[in-house]
């Protein structure tokens, strides 16, 4: 048998162990939560906190959930402001 398969596998450093591994460059995000690093300014599924999911038709901006369908200061994307007296529909200001 050779030494490369007599070797005990590694245990996956997981960052519920090790939190530092999500400060790493290339890391998902700086934040753990349930053993994944993640950024929860903008991860609709842990928003602002672990573990607090945003609706479907919601995205994360900067840890709340906002509706970028109908919401004027997030119209389509993250911080989309619509101009004065213009309203988002269908994520774009001023529809029709």
């Amino acid at each position: 048998m050779s030494r490369f398969l007599a070797q005990k596998p590694r245990a996956m450093m997981t960052c519920n162990k090790y939190p530092r591994v999500c400060r790493a460059a290339g890391s998902p995000g700086p934040d753990c939560c349930k053993r994944k690093c993640v950024n929860v300014m903008w991860d609709r599924f842990n928003c602002g906190k672990c573990g607090k999911k945003c609706k479907y038709s919601e995205i994360c901006c900067k840890g709340k959930c906002v509706n970028p369908m109908s919401n004027r200061l997030h119209c389509g994307d993250c911080y989309n402001r619509c101009t004065k007296g213009s309203k988002c529909l269908y994520g774009m200001c001023s529809y029709a």
